[in-house]
């Protein structure tokens, strides 16, 4: 898996590949696994495409917060897409290898969907704290221009935070420790098997997690505490219910992704179990994804007249 040559008197190591341990099943399990993975994967793909092709075909539907969930199954389509094939097929595959550009593109693509969904969770809970806060300034301040940058800049500063951390991840040294005991190509156990020096690589992935997840997270918060406040104030309780049910499919979503994520990225190296964090990255990875659409189907209203209205029309 690797080859020699000498640099300056000694012999350095370059990995062509890594070997993705994934997960140690019995010949009984395997298939019923890849079963249940191709699944999920398959209606997550199907419900966010379904829930794009809703929000395009309903004029009732143009709204920030449509536009902005929208953009959020395209992210997630292209977000499962870039683990799972690989790892369904590893399931039952004798050869779990990976090249090292494989492994470091898998890298690159996931922290750059992952980065992009927090900061665009903050933006989604930014516009429903305008919705329900100042309502009367909404269509003004949350206007198309304004969305699209909003979006762009999710994207931008997920490629930007995706690219600082590979070229500190690209320049590590493996030597002829090839094996990464997970099913994809993560930060972590990439660090764990690397035996060059990687605390400049660990300090720029902390500094950048830190940002990534804590700015975004202080964002949520802030958001849903005004929200909270402003809710309260309203006299009747079916106002109240009425403006909270606009962004309790959010608030869920919320819940899910960041906390499943802060388990894995906001802890020091020293904390890592190989056990806990891969079957912590199945939720975010696999499970997750797959509730997303479920969550924001069933517990809105408008979503949901709008998929019997398509459906009905279609037939």
């Amino acid at each position: 898996s690797s080859f020699f040559y000498r640099m300056g008197g000694r012999n350095d190591t370059k990995v062509m590949y890594f070997i993705l341990l994934g997960f140690p099943t019995t010949a009984e399990l395997q298939l019923l696994l890849f079963s249940a993975l191709l699944l999920a994967y398959l209606l997550t793909v199907l419900e966010n495409f379904l829930i794009i092709l809703i929000i395009q075909n309903n004029h009732s539907l143009q709204k920030p917060m449509y536009f902005f969930l929208g953009n959020l199954s395209f992210l997630e389509i292209w977000y499962v897409s870039v683990i799972e094939p690989k790892m369904i097929m590893d399931v039952l595959s004798h050869d779990k290898r990976i090249s090292f550009q494989g492994c470091m593109t898998q890298l690159y693509f996931f922290v750059t969907f992952v980065c992009t969904e927090y900061i665009l969770l903050a933006v989604m809970a930014y516009d429903r704290f305008v919705a329900i806060c100042k309502p009367l300034r909404y269509p003004l301040i949350m206007n198309r221009k304004f969305c699209a940058q909003l979006i762009a800049g999710c994207w931008i500063c997920g490629v930007t935070t995706s690219s600082i951390k590979l070229s500190f991840i690209a320049q590590l040294s493996f030597c002829d420790e090839d094996k990464i005991n997970h099913y994809f190509c993560d930060i972590s156990p990439l660090l764990n098997i690397s035996c060059s020096d990687s605390s400049l690589a660990e300090l720029a992935d902390f500094i950048l997690a830190l940002m990534v997840i804590m700015v975004p997270l202080c964002a949520v918060v802030t958001s849903y505490i005004c929200i909270m406040f402003t809710v309260l104030k309203i006299p009747s309780s079916q106002g109240r219910q009425k403006a909270f049910s606009t962004c309790s499919s959010h608030l869920a979503v919320v819940i899910l992704f960041y906390s499943t994520t802060l388990f894995t990225y906001a802890h020091p190296k020293l904390m890592y179990t190989y056990r806990a964090n891969k079957l912590v990255s199945v939720l975010y990875t696999v499970v997750v994804p797959l509730l997303n659409p479920l969550i924001y189907c069933l517990r809105n209203k408008e979503v949901r007249f709008a998929m019997r209205k398509t459906f009905t029309c279609r037939r």
